[in-house]
């Protein structure tokens, strides 16, 4: 497994790193069990770099990951958000209710302070207020983490963030069907030295070319009760893409997967093909997922040509389906 280093925090994670959400059964119903057997296999995998929130699962997606530690002699990255809860979101945002949220997670993870803690989708006008900052900084000053970062839904709430001086990570959705980052935020995040953390990189699992049309998510899974945003923003649920149209469309890109390669594959290499990026979040369900994604991480680049035909594919085909901001 390659490293990258993560921006500010100045310490090195795996290229590719395990998304947490599923473990709080927001993709189906999994049993503890399960849900540790996938921790176990990241380790194995030397996959370093784990990412929570608070609201997974209500905070059992935390659990899990420090009823895991336990077990572990060595400590990976962890970060975990804040923000999206009803204590805070969408407008009750204060300090003492993000140092109370977060000392919440440090107590479920295990009772450390946190490599890095990211604002979790905050809404554009709290963060142009700008005392949201203020607040995270306060709050490192106290200890509770050693960095801090943001999650955001779209590329200008990225821009807004990185005006701040101590900002050291963004996540943002970035894939075969979400590219416009390239462009220029991209550059403007390696220029300010903040890390870049991709999420949603197979567009919530259609880019791995398994699923028909008519496939049927469980009740409970948010690629069913979101598939149309009728909960939180649909650019979180298949990039934004109808999902007929976004099987259709990963159809099509079949036909650049290379010899030797899977389309999820194609799809996660060329991620890391972006300088930029310093991990990629893949949620996985099973072992044999965390086993296939963390290969990636040392198959080749797919090379100049093959990116400009996936570039001008999104431009062409793409880009005009997806129903959220970009």
């Amino acid at each position: 497994m390659r490293s990258r280093i993560l921006g500010k925090t100045g310490k090195r994670v795996s290229e590719i790193g395990l998304g947490c959400w599923q473990l709080g059964g927001e993709f189906g119903p999994i049993e503890d069990a399960q849900s540790l057997q996938v921790l176990e296999a990241a380790t194995k995998e030397n996959i370093t770099f784990l990412d929570t929130a608070d609201v997974y699962g209500a905070g059992r997606s935390e659990g899990l990951i420090g009823k895991h530690l336990q077990s572990q002699s060595t400590k990976p990255f962890i970060t975990t958000k804040v923000g999206r809860d009803g204590g805070l979101y969408p407008d009750k945002y204060n300090l003492d209710a993000l140092r109370k949220n977060i000392e919440g997670s440090i107590a479920r993870v295990g009772g450390e302070a946190f490599d890095l803690v990211q604002l979790h989708c905050v809404p554009k006008p709290v963060l142009e207020d700008g005392q949201i900052f203020e607040d995270m900084n306060i709050l490192q000053s106290e200890g509770l983490f050693d960095n801090w970062g943001a999650s955001v839904e779209t590329i200008e709430e990225a821009e807004i963030c990185l005006e701040q001086e101590a900002l050291a990570s963004l996540q943002i959705i970035f894939n075969l069907f979400r590219q416009d980052a390239i462009e220029s935020l991209l550059p403007k995040a390696k220029a300010s030295n903040v890390g870049i953390i991709v999420r949603l990189p197979l567009a919530s699992g259609v880019l791995s070319g398994k699923y028909s049309a008519d496939h049927e998510f469980a009740e409970t899974d948010h690629r069913n009760f979101n598939k149309d945003g009728q909960f939180f923003s649909v650019g979180e649920t298949f990039s934004g893409i109808e999902f007929s149209k976004a099987v259709a469309l990963a159809n099509e890109l079949k036909q650049f997967v290379p010899e030797g390669m899977s389309l999820a594959d194609m799809s996660l290499r060329w991620i890391l093909d972006q300088d930029a990026v310093t991990t990629i979040i893949a949620g996985c369900s099973r072992p044999e997922q965390v086993e296939r994604n963390a290969r990636v991480s040392e198959l080749p680049a797919l090379g100049e040509e093959l990116n400009e035909r996936l570039k001008t594919f999104y431009i062409e085909n793409v880009r005009e389906h997806i129903r959220s901001s970009i």
